[in-house]
């Protein structure tokens, strides 16, 4: 039996590179100061809660699959080390995980992570509010389509290296279906339940008209596993 856990990540400022800032500066003009550093609170809250967790584990001789990561061995390593000095909790994670024996395993294909990103920073760069609705179109067209190209690539990278009796664990953006890509061998145990962590995402712009259930979302993703 392989087993994985399945970690639905929102992503922070400090995993984005270069796009990092102009995401946080859109996001707080969006949502207004307040808003916004209450859901930078809930987005640390929740890579607390999912540090704590696996600080619980044996993770010595699991395989370490990440967003994005395009190599392995030295590079791979050096990749990790950029992000957590950059202060990515989900970098600083991985890093600790290695450091307790855990193992990176390159996840995606260079080509497919390149080009959507190539398209994201065109439409951060646009120098006028037209260009970067013709920008943010012109992505909206390919993003399905990449994004499940993307889903399909690491579902392979974990199927084929991932052996019988082995576990891994996969720090993966919410918006991805990597499972529904994996074979039925491998048995998936949801660290927070995807849906949940894509629902909360969904009414960050809402979240003055349905507080309630965004308020009880934002505690579910910030409480302690079990």
């Amino acid at each position: 039996m392989k087993t994985l856990y399945y970690v639905p990540v929102i992503h922070t400022s400090a995993d984005l590179g270069s796009l990092g800032k102009a995401v946080s500066q859109r996001g707080e003009a969006g949502l207004g100061t307040e808003p916004w550093q209450e859901h930078l609170r809930v987005v640390n809250g929740f890579w607390d809660a999912v540090t704590r967790y696996f600080l619980s584990l044996n993770v010595a001789g699991m395989k370490l699959y990440q967003d994005g990561m395009v190599a392995e061995g030295d590079v791979g390593a050096a990749i990790v080390a950029a992000g957590a000095e950059a202060g990515s909790k989900n970098y600083l994670l991985v890093q600790d995980l290695m450091n307790r024996g855990a193992i990176l395993v390159k996840t995606e294909d260079l080509h497919l992570v390149k080009e959507e990103l190539d398209r994201l920073v065109q439409v951060t760069r646009a120098q006028s509010a037209a260009r970067k609705l013709v920008a943010f179109a012109k992505y909206r067209l390919v993003r399905d389509r990449l994004l499940h190209k993307r889903d399909r690539f690491i579902a392979a990278r974990i199927a084929e290296s991932l052996a019988p009796g082995e576990t891994g664990i996969l720090f993966i953006g919410a918006y991805h279906d990597v499972r529904a890509e994996l074979p039925k061998g491998i048995v998936v145990h949801e660290v927070k339940e995807t849906m949940k962590v894509r629902e909360y995402h969904n009414l960050l712009r809402l979240s003055d008209r349905q507080r309630a259930r965004f308020e009880a979302l934002g505690q579910y993703l910030a409480e302690d596993l079990v």
